[in-house]
């Protein structure tokens, strides 16, 4: 299963590639409002200035809500780094969309899935991944992760090449649930990817460890 993380914070994607298991990164313009990061040349700026630090698939989110703005906006993200993934809203032009940038070799995340069909028709429409959002549906006392099993059960049926990339994730237990119902990828903050290191048990055996060794080396003086 690939690793993304969600921010558009640079110490954070430097953090997560420094630990060695970063397979790219995802943004919007939530998240890049949140860097202070605003108008059209600093937006584009700072895509190269994260794609600089991974290694591939830095999904750019298009602002337009046209097919014919989207195709504009996505061709212009396209052509910042080869590692862009143009991620298009899951909306009838963003169908749309899809088709047409897939058609020309850009890759594609179409986001905001809160359903199989809506998977589906991503899916057809040649979409390099789609983002399905189970944290938004737990949040609602929907069970996001059967979504993600529902739309693991179509792709494998029809042998769709299409990605699914789980977004929205809360912490350490959607990651690890994810992987067991066969996500391609999550996307999540650092902090839920962070918080995978952590075990009580690891933490006691390694202080037990450590106060051996003290203890063996002052009865070795």
């Amino acid at each position: 299963m690939k690793f993304f993380i969600d921010t558009a914070n640079l110490d954070q994607i430097k953090e997560a590639q420094d630990l060695g298991v970063l397979d790219g990164v995802t943004t919007n313009p939530s998240l890049m409002a949140k860097e202070g990061i605003t108008g059209d040349d600093n937006v584009i700026k700072h895509y190269k200035a994260i794609c600089g630090i991974v290694d591939n698939n830095v999904s750019a989110e298009v602002i337009s809500t046209t097919y014919e703005e989207m195709i504009k906006e996505g061709e212009a993200l396209a052509k910042i780094d080869s590692k862009i993934v143009v991620k298009i809203p899951m909306i009838k032009d963003g169908v749309k969309a899809i088709k047409y940038l897939s058609s020309k070799g850009i890759r594609t995340n179409c986001t905001l899935i809160f359903s199989p069909g809506q998977a589906l028709l991503a899916a057809k429409a040649g979409a390099s991944y789609v983002s399905p959002f189970l944290g938004r549906l737990d949040d609602i006392s929907t069970d996001g992760l059967q979504l993600i099993e529902d739309i693991r059960l179509i792709f494998d049926n029809y042998q769709y090449e299409t990605e699914i990339l789980a977004a929205s994730i809360r912490g350490p237990l959607h990651i690890v649930n994810c992987a067991k119902l066969g996500a391609d990828v999550i996307t999540a903050p650092l902090s839920a990817i962070t918080a995978l290191l952590k075990h009580p048990l690891t933490d006691s055996g390694l202080a037990q460890f450590l106060a051996d060794h003290d203890k063996a080396a002052k009865a070795a003086k």
